[in-house]
């Protein structure tokens, strides 16, 4: 059942850049995107259980690599490198750019959790990253984080406006790294990810 699915075991695997290879793909692999500081390694390491499986860092830009992480022994999380970092020079804003769109060109990806910061609207950089989403046909999931960070009343209304102007149908999954908060949903959809699988 997937409401019972939980992460059981967790490992990181292996880092990729532009010309370095993918580990051996499995039959779902699912990508977790978002700007920089938005909160993908906290994501990550809060549904795992474990606070240092992904690395966490307060400055920006701290990914610049593709990292794979093996989940239950039978399929990947895949964090990848955040984009929109003001202070990255602009030949390494475009390797990241460069980086993120070979991984989502190369028909790996199963479905793709994108994050969004709760409190603020979405950027260009973000817009961008969701039309690439639609142009490859890759199913998605909207993360609104850090919503420990607004009141509880206001939470699913700016989740769902932040989607909205993404240009996606009004509605993310808010998540709270600190609180715990969509966890339980975010595993549920994972769960259902697994069952619609064939291993």
């Amino acid at each position: 059942m997937e409401g019972d699915f939980a992460i059981k075991q967790a490992e990181f695997v292996t880092s990729a850049g532009l010309d370095s290879a993918y580990p051996a793909e499995l039959p779902l692999e699912i990508a977790i995107v978002g700007k920089s500081n938005v909160g993908k390694s906290s994501l990550i390491n809060a549904i795992c259980g474990n606070r240092k499986l992904a690395k966490t860092s307060q400055q920006p830009g701290k990914t610049r690599l593709i990292n794979f992480f093996l989940i239950n022994r039978s399929f990947y999380l895949v964090d990848l490198p955040g984009y929109g970092y003001a202070k990255a020079s602009k030949q390494e804003q475009k390797s990241w750019g460069q980086l993120i769109e070979s991984y989502l060109r190369s028909g790996r990806v199963k479905h793709l959790f994108m994050l969004l910061d709760i409190r603020h609207e979405p950027t260009v950089n973000d817009k961008t990253m969701f039309q690439y989403l639609i142009y490859y046909g890759i199913p998605f999931t909207l993360i609104a984080t850090k919503a420990d960070k607004v009141t509880k009343a206001r939470r699913k209304a700016m989740a769902g406006a932040n989607a909205k102007l993404l240009g996606a149908p009004p509605y993310a999954i808010p998540f709270s790294a600190e609180s715990g908060e969509g966890k339980d949903e975010i595993l549920e959809r994972i769960g259902a990810l697994v069952s619609d699988t064939t291993f």
